[in-house]
């Protein structure tokens, strides 16, 4: 296993534990993330990815281990913390237009009781333009391509203005437009200083899409530089022999 020297931590899971139903299904797991970048978690289908986002948000409780977020526990930055759940985990019948989810994105600013002030209404429509839907803030969600609902729950996350922003699969079933745009705005947001981690599905686009990759199939298998942990070798032990046509760096 590839082990990288940290400085700083965005993330610090050190010897995390995770069954379901006494099934093991992340085991061991040590990752060290760094602040400002853009990171990738790619791993076969029940690697426990989509386990690893839940249990960093407090969904999940390990039998064992610790993650600490800059530094603390999650109850400690939660606020600092914006989330993109998996688009089909989403009830899109809700009754709320473009403008409304986008909103709740402020929440945290404004307290339970407060009424959105100006710099809050800001907030949303820079957020909307930025993904390309300001025309579309007063549209039902459910009347929304599946690629305009899932740029609608990054504006969401935009609106946040967190430190750390934690996205399960937003490449999937999206248009090609939709993948450019989240795209550019994961970097963007990295250049701004923020920590960006992605659970990811499609190894062809690591190289150009992030900086970092966590490479997982139950347990670590490595964590690092994409150039350095997006190789044959680390490859195999999550995957097996079906990556050998990824286009992938030399160890």
């Amino acid at each position: 296993m590839l082990i990288m020297p940290i400085k700083q931590c965005a993330l610090a899971i050190n010897n995390l534990y995770v069954s379901y139903n006494k099934q093991p299904v992340l085991w061991n797991v040590d990752a060290h993330i760094p602040c400002d970048i853009l990171l990738a978690i790619v791993g076969p289908n029940g690697a426990g990815k989509t386990t690893l986002v839940k249990s960093i948000l407090g969904l999940v409780k390990p039998l064992a281990g610790t993650i600490k977020i800059f530094g603390k526990p999650y109850q400690e930055h939660k606020q600092q913390i914006a989330y993109i759940p998996q688009r089909t985990s989403v009830d899109w019948d809700f009754p709320v237009t473009v403008f409304d989810v986008v909103m709740m994105g402020r929440y945290g600013h404004m307290g339970w009781f407060k009424r959105p002030t100006k710099n809050d209404y800001n907030k949303v429509y820079e957020a909307l333009e930025k993904v390309n839907l300001l025309s579309l803030l007063n549209e039902p969600i459910g009347h929304l391509s599946g690629g305009q609902q899932q740029r609608t729950f990054l504006a969401r996350a935009l609106a946040q203005d967190a430190c750390l922003y934690l996205m399960d699969e937003p490449f999937i079933g999206i248009d090609m437009k939709t993948e450019k745009i989240v795209a550019q705005t994961l970097k963007e947001l990295r250049s701004s200083g923020k920590t960006i981690v992605v659970v990811h599905h499609d190894l062809q686009t690591v190289h150009e899409y992030f900086d970092w990759a966590l490479v997982l199939n139950v347990e670590r298998i490595a964590c690092g530089p994409v150039n350095e942990v997006i190789t044959q070798q680390y490859l195999h032990a999550a995957y097996g022999t079906d990556t050998l046509a990824v286009h992938t760096a030399t160890p």
